[in-house]
């Protein structure tokens, strides 16, 4: 099939397959909302309206433009219309259709990893599909400078994008990072609509848009004017017509598009009517052929798009196409301004299947109603390009990973300097593992200690651009050489972008069929920045190990705006991430070691009965560091240790017979946790103290190994209830961490300890660390008073020194 020119016989079958379309993806959702039995009485939903608008731009693209290595983010509300085409194309069933918004069927919007359909990014938080294209195709330059996919073509990464939906700010910093990296193989296609979910879209927007993406480097295509509107302004009076166009408001032309061709007659002729040629251009035609021409927009004409994405496949610019389009085009909810989430009544989705010549009982056939041989369609449909080579998921091998990871000797560190002590080692090497480590940062490179990796491995950029201080032969630590060999990609201050870029990385062996080992670092406060796009990253399955530093009111100088005290809840809450919060060096290479392999796994299967938790299937991990300097242990890293870091607890002091108190402690606080079980030896025996090394995998274990003997499995057990399960009922728990105290809290409900949560509960002001941990309770005598507390029959010390 032509990619640039379709013949006429070709061009009848994409006209007859696009009226399919529409009227899959609107009976899809009609069937969900009128027909299938509605056990909760909620209104499912579908967006009928949003979908409609795009129908001739995806047939356009879905079944000509596209090609097998392009990969399309899809707007999420057109998500009825996607799983249309990939019904037609074979690659989702009618039974998914049919369940679409139920349970396990196709879903509201487009999932990687929900829906059986050929989805290339997830979609449904807004914005974000859009510029995950971008970083998209800066990852697969990323993969092309390596030499590595040499037998991959180069795919345009295409996002569509309501207008409405361009009002979500991190687009516009990922436009920014994009000029910055020199952009290419991108097409953004603007839904332009006018109409948003409340509201008909600001006059004027198209220019202001047209003018930002002129500005970052982009091309701008205006598909205004179909070819039925551009006939007519050949006609005599057509300029005054075209003339009237481009004045009249947006929300006239809604208005007149809903009332139709009598409201459009009576409108134009007040407004032109000259008893001359205007005139008998409008009146040449009755009221369905003017309503034919007014609708008529660039965006629904499938001529004009499939010439303008063909010229836009002769080049490697990145190309903005402002679509214009009628929300609702083709239904009875057409430019209604509250059409955005409204559905076609029963007796109107009866006269659409009428005018679709429908036969009821045949709503789901694929060539039903339509004007051309159903074999000539289906020989149509198994020549299509974008289709032509199956399913187009790539697969790579896993990057072999060391037994273990060497940690830092120093005597007293911090476990953010031994992350960059630990990574600088590992870039030192000629390895597989290094090579395939790319980092990233959103400007606080040095400050998260990757500067030494960087200073190794250089930063990436497609033509090279040398250090000007090392030129000059200026002294600096850190030399900031650019080039195509660079394993360090460079952003601004835009955690959104950080997330997004981590997103593409951790998605390039799908993508590109190259497996990269993304590492990004951040400030630990400023993931919360982010947490829609580090949300929509594990949505989406990537993989990639997030180092998130300094956190806690540990970074006690700097005051509440730098000091995190929700995210150790986030990393346990956040699905598809494996939360980690080491004290020391030797935990920190343990986990680090258990990552890399960790983000290769794709396994499926029945948990694994040691922990209940299901490993195999992999994932992204969050490490939570310091840069608080600590004393480290002196001691061998055997097979026993090792493996309660890695599944999330071990005991530095296991708890006796006798034991009245158990101190658990995650992270950083390890000092005050064992200096308050020294002072509480003093006249308690048996005294234990827990390391907390991630509460994440605990609490996730303990909840799986419940379910389990719910299930019929009664020994059924988790780490921390073989860790818990020897701790004498009467012994009490005070738990305690330099974050919010609920991520210990629950430890005293697995066996039924009482329980004391220490922990950060307010935003921390400026001081020392021993200011603030006094402050916040978290202090060696807070845990010591906490414990006496819960100990019956002591008397409470240190009242004093409240």
């Amino acid at each position: 099939m032509d990619a640039t020119a379709p013949n006429h016989a070709d061009l009848a079958c994409l006209r007859e397959l696009e009226r399919k379309v529409l009227w899959l993806a609107s009976w899809t959702i009609h069937n969900a909302n009128h027909v299938r039995p509605n056990q909760d009485g909620l209104k499912i939903g579908g967006h009928q309206a949003s979908s409609a608008s795009l129908a001739t731009i995806m047939t356009a693209l879905y079944f000509q433009a596209l090609r097998p290595e392009d990969r399309v983010a899809v707007k999420p509300h057109a998500s009825p219309i996607f799983h249309a085409i990939q019904y037609l194309l074979g690659n989702q069933t009618r039974a998914n259709l049919e369940n679409f918004r139920g349970f396990k069927g196709a879903q509201s919007y487009p999932s990687r990893t929900k829906d059986v359909d050929d989805v290339d990014f997830s979609t449904g938080s807004v914005g974000l599909g859009v510029a995950q294209t971008l970083f998209a195709s800066l990852v697969q330059d990323y993969v092309k400078a390596k030499g590595w996919a040499k037998d991959l073509p180069e795919g345009r990464m295409v996002s569509l994008v309501g207008d409405a939906e361009m009002d979500e700010g991190n687009i516009f910093e990922a436009l920014q990072e994009g000029w910055k990296h020199g952009l290419r193989n991108t097409w953004w296609i603007v839904d332009y609509n006018r109409q948003s979910l409340d509201a008909v879209i600001r006059e004027g927007l198209w220019e202001r848009l047209e003018n930002i993406f002129r500005a970052f480097g982009w091309d701008v295509v205006i598909l205004k004017y179909g070819a039925l509107m551009q006939e007519a302004f050949q006609e005599e009076g057509g300029q005054r017509l075209r003339d009237w166009i481009d004045r009249c408001p947006n929300q006239l032309y809604s208005a007149l598009t809903y009332q139709g061709g009598a409201a459009w007659r009576k409108r134009l002729l007040d407004d032109l009517g000259d008893q001359g040629p205007v005139t008998r251009l409008i009146e040449r035609r009755n009221d369905e052929e003017l309503a034919l021409l007014m609708g008529n927009l660039g965006g629904h004409d499938l001529p004009s798009l499939l010439d303008a994405f063909a010229r836009a496949r002769t080049h490697d610019r990145p190309v903005c196409f402002i679509a214009y389009t009628i929300k609702g085009a083709g239904l009875p909810l057409a430019g209604h301004k509250d059409n955005h989430s409204g559905l076609m009544t029963p007796a109107q989705m009866e006269a659409f299947r009428a005018a679709n010549a429908i036969r009821p009982g045949h709503e789901w056939d694929r060539f039903e109603g339509l004007g051309r041989p159903e074999a000539e369609l289906d020989a149509f449909l198994k020549r299509v390009p974008f289709a032509g080579k199956g399913r187009r998921r790539h697969g790579a091998a896993a990057v072999p990973v060391p037994a273990a990871l060497a940690a830092p000797s120093q005597k007293a560190l911090s476990t953010q300097a031994a992350f960059g002590l630990i990574l600088n080692e590992l870039g030192r090497e000629k390895t597989e593992l290094a090579e395939r480590i790319v980092t990233t940062a959103p400007d606080v490179t040095v400050s998260t200690n990757l500067g030494a990796w960087v200073n190794r491995r250089g930063l990436f950029a497609k033509s090279a651009l040398a250090d000007l201080f090392k030129k000059e032969r200026i002294p600096s630590t850190y030399t900031w050489d650019f080039s195509p060999d660079g394993q360090h990609f460079e952003l601004g201050i835009a955690e959104s972008n950080l997330f997004i870029l981590l997103s593409a990385l951790g998605l390039s062996h799908s993508l590109f069929g190259e497996r990269l080992l993304p590492i990004g670092t951040v400030y630990d406060p400023f993931v919360m920045r982010a947490a829609d796009q580090m949300n929509y990253a594990c949505y989406q399955d990537a993989r990639f190990l997030l180092v998130a530093t300094p956190s806690g009111v540990t970074l006690a100088p700097e005051g509440g705006a730098h000091q995190s005290i929700a995210t150790p809840l986030v990393g346990m809450a956040q699905d598809g991430l494996a939360c980690f919060e080491p004290a020391f060096a030797d935990e920190l290479a343990v986990t680090m070691r258990w990552a890399f392999d960790y983000m290769q796994r794709e396994g499926e299967g029945e948990p694994d009965e040691r922990n209940w938790l299901r490993d195999e299937t992999g994932g992204s991990v969050y490490l939570r560091l310091s840069s608080r300097v600590l004393e480290q242990p002196v001691r061998t890293m055997d097979a026993e240790l090792e493996n309660g870091i890695v599944q999330g607890a071990y005991w530095l002091r296991r708890p006796g017979p006798n034991a009245q108190v158990v101190v658990a402690y995650s992270g950083v606080v390890a000092p005050e946790a064992i200096e308050a079980v020294g002072m509480l030896g003093e006249d308690r025996r048996d005294v234990g103290l827990l390391a907390v090394t991630s509460a994440d995998r605990l609490h996730a274990g303990w909840s799986a190994a419940q379910r389990a003997r719910e299930r019929g499995k009664p020994h059924a057990r988790s780490h921390v209830e073989r860790m818990l399960e020897g701790v004498p009922s009467h012994c009490a728990l005070v738990t305690v961490q330099d974050g919010h105290p609920a991520g210990l809290g629950w430890l005293g409900s697995v066996h039924g300890h009482r329980t004391r949560a220490l922990g950060v509960e307010h935003f921390g002001q400026t001081g020392t660390i021993a200011d603030l941990y006094r402050h916040h309770g978290i202090d060696a005598q807070a845990i010591v008073r906490a414990a006496e507390a819960l100990s019956p029959g002591r008397p409470v010390r240190y009242l004093k020194a409240v």
